[in-house]
C-alpha cells in the first residue's frame, strides 16, 4: 500500500464518508453551528432637544390677546426680563377678578415690570388698540383662543373658533413691525385640528414660519386659564382636575409671506440631512436655543383639509360687518 494511501485511511479509520460523519445518532447533524438570528438594524433616531423652545427675546415688543388670568404675562416680566409688554382681557376689571380671584396679584406684577394691562379688549374688531399699535409690535401672542361655550355642537363650535381666528389674523397683520410674528397655541388633537388652522392664515396674507411644541415649563408661574373662569370643586376649593397646561400643546409662527422666505432663506437646514433629522421633526439651534421646526410642515400643509375660499371670504365679510356694527364699542 502506497503511502498516500496509508494517510487516507488512517485520517478516515473507520471508513465513514464525510456525508455519514456529520450525521449523529437519530439522524441529526453533527458538529453544524446553528446561525444566530441577526439583530435587527435599530433606526438611529437623533435625540431630540428637551429645551423649550422660546419665541421672543426680552427686548421685542409683545402684545398679548387675550390673557385670561394674566398669569402668562406675569411670567414673561419675572422670568424672561420682558419690559415692553402690552396685555390684553376681553373681560372688564371687575369681570376679570370675578373670575380669577387671585389676578390682582398677576396685574401688579405686569405693571411694576412696566407692562401695561388693557381691559374690555375684542380682538375680532378694528378698535383702539389696533389702531394704537399699528405697525409696531414684533410678537403677538394669542395662546389657546376659543369663544367659550356658545354651542354644544361640534360643527358650530368649529365655525365659531374659525371666524374668530380670521378676524384676529386679519387685526393682528396690521400691528407687525417689519419682521413681526403671531404666536398661536392650541391644544394638539380633536377639535382643534378641525380648526385648520394653517388654511385660515394662509387665506389672511399669512404662513406658517414654523411650528413647536408648547412647554408650559418654560414659563414659571403659567397656569392655563379657562374661559369660563377658576372651576370650584364641591367642597368650594379651586380645583376639578382639569389642567390645561399639561395638555399637549402646539405653538404656529405665523410671518407675512415674503418675510417667510427671507427668514428661512439661509437658516433653515434641508430636509433629508441626516445630521439634523428625528424621526418626526428636525432640529436646529438658534442662537443657544433649541427650535423644533416642523419636518411634515409642507405636506401637512398639501394634505390638509383645505378650507373653502369661498367659506373664508364669507368669514371675511362677517368681520368686516362686526367691525362696522362695533367700531364705538371694546377695543
Amino acid at each position: 500500500m502506497g503511502k498516500n494511501k496509508r494517510q487516507k485511511l488512517s485520517s478516515n479509520p473507520k471508513g465513514k464518508s464525510a456525508k455519514s460523519r456529520a450525521i449523529g445518532k437519530g439522524g441529526k447533524p453533527t458538529g453544524i453551528t446553528k446561525p444566530q438570528p441577526q439583530e435587527k438594524k435599530k433606526k438611529h433616531v437623533q435625540q431630540q432637544h428637551t429645551k423649550p423652545t422660546i419665541p421672543f427675546s426680552p427686548v421685542d415688543r409683545i402684545l398679548l390677546i387675550g390673557e385670561g388670568d394674566l398669569s402668562f404675562a406675569r411670567s414673561l416680566v419675572e422670568s424672561h426680563g420682558c419690559k415692553n409688554i402690552t396685555a390684553t382681557v376681553f373681560e372688564s376689571r371687575e369681570e376679570l377678578e370675578g373670575k380669577y380671584p387671585h389676578v390682582g396679584e398677576n396685574i401688579a406684577a405686569v405693571e411694576n415690570g412696566a407692562g401695561i394691562v388693557r381691559y374690555g379688549v375684542d380682538a375680532t374688531k378694528f378698535g383702539p388698540l389696533w389702531r394704537d399699535v399699528r405697525g409696531k409690535i414684533d410678537r403677538v401672542f394669542f395662546n389657546f383662543p376659543h369663544v367659550g361655550g356658545k354651542s354644544t355642537d361640534v360643527n358650530r363650535q368649529v365655525r365659531y373658533n374659525q371666524e374668530l381666528l380670521v378676524a384676529f389674523f386679519k387685526n393682528a397683520l396690521t400691528s407687525l413691525a417689519p419682521g413681526g410674528s403671531i404666536i398661536v397655541t392650541l391644544f394638539e388633537g380633536v377639535p382643534y385640528t378641525l380648526w385648520n388652522i394653517r388654511d385660515l392664515a394662509r387665506h389672511s396674507g399669512l404662513q406658517v414660519e414654523r411650528s413647536f411644541k408648547f412647554q408650559a415649563k418654560a414659563y414659571p408661574g403659567y397656569k392655563h386659564a379657562r374661559t369660563l373662569g377658576v372651576v370650584k370643586r364641591k367642597d368650594g376649593k379651586e380645583g376639578g382636575g382639569w389642567r390645561g397646561e399639561e395638555r399637549e400643546s402646539r405653538s404656529y409662527i405665523f410671518m407675512r409671506k415674503g418675510d417667510v422666505a427671507e427668514v428661512n432663506g439661509g437658516d433653515k437646514r434641508k430636509r433629508g440631512d441626516s445630521s439634523s433629522e428625528s424621526e418626526d421633526e428636525s432640529s436646529v439651534e438658534d442662537e443657544n436655543q433649541s427650535t423644533d421646526w416642523d419636518e411634515d410642515e409642507q405636506e401637512e400643509e398639501e394634505e390638509a383639509e383645505e378650507v373653502d375660499e369661498d367659506d373664508v371670504d364669507g368669514l371675511h365679510e362677517n368681520e368686516e360687518n362686526e367691525q362696522d356694527e362695533g367700531r364705538d364699542g371694546h377695543d
